[in-house]
């Protein structure tokens, strides 16, 4: 495995996934991790099963190898998660659950729609950072016979593609961004960011250096944002 696979989730991300019933399970939580008794235990097997998952997928990770991962035993585990098909379902639905949470509070703050959509394409970028997975996890998910994405995409994604949508229209009309339809503006944006963590094994090797040290991914934010100063906003909204 090249590059850097660590993820991070916090407390607010984890007391977040833990106060509303995942639509994906049997509406409840899993029975150990409503009330869990030690949350830094639960974040500890949610990082390593996020790692895991991505890298062998559901069929191929073991518990085992989660466990051992998350400084565990199996037992433990099966305390907060019965299965590891519950576990990934969990897995899948926290990491959703805090990339529409860090989007919507960036569009929430007041601005005009440029400042929005800065603001969101951080948000967005931070996440990508604290969660360089993400991008296989979810790719596994669409190749999977019974994926669940369908429910994470109606519950998380579709809400922010709203609001993206309304952002990208008051731009257009008030003067900001170029006339550009915005459907297709929106996966452009994820395109480049989300693309760059996915490659990031092809790239350590064209590149002959990790893609996902620091310096690397900063300079990578500051491309993605010139890029959308040049291709969307007009002149006059540049110099705000």
């Amino acid at each position: 495995m090249t590059g850097a696979t660590h993820s991070s989730l916090n407390d607010s991300s984890l007391n977040s996934s833990l106060k509303g019933a995942p639509r994906l399970t049997a509406d409840a939580l899993p029975a150990g991790v409503a009330h869990p008794r030690h949350p830094d235990t639960v974040q500890r097997i949610l990082r390593a099963a996020e790692e895991n998952f991505a890298e062998r997928g559901l069929a191929g990770a073991r518990i085992g190898a989660i466990a051992r991962s998350a400084r565990v035993n199996k037992a433990l585990l099966y305390y907060y998660f019965s299965s590891k098909e519950e576990l990934h379902r969990f897995t899948l639905n926290t990491l959703f659950r805090q990339l529409r949470a860090q989007a919507s509070a960036a569009l929430d703050e007041p601005g005009t729609p440029r400042q929005q959509l800065l603001r969101y394409i951080n948000s967005y970028f931070d996440f990508m950072v604290a969660h360089p997975n993400y991008p296989r996890l979810f790719e596994r998910e669409l190749m999977s016979e019974e994926p669940q994405l369908v429910g994470l995409v109606q519950e998380h994604l579709r809400p922010l593609h709203r609001r993206l949508t309304a952002v990208i229209r008051a731009g257009i009309a008030n003067g900001e961004f170029r006339r550009v339809e915005p459907r297709h503006t929106i996966f452009n944006l994820v395109a480049i960011t989300v693309f760059y963590f996915a490659a990031a094994p092809v790239l350590t090797q064209v590149w002959k250096c990790d893609p996902l040290a620091p310096r690397r991914v900063a300079a990578r934010r500051r491309a993605i944002l010139d890029f959308v100063e040049h291709a969307l906003f007009l002149p006059s909204a540049r110099k705000q």
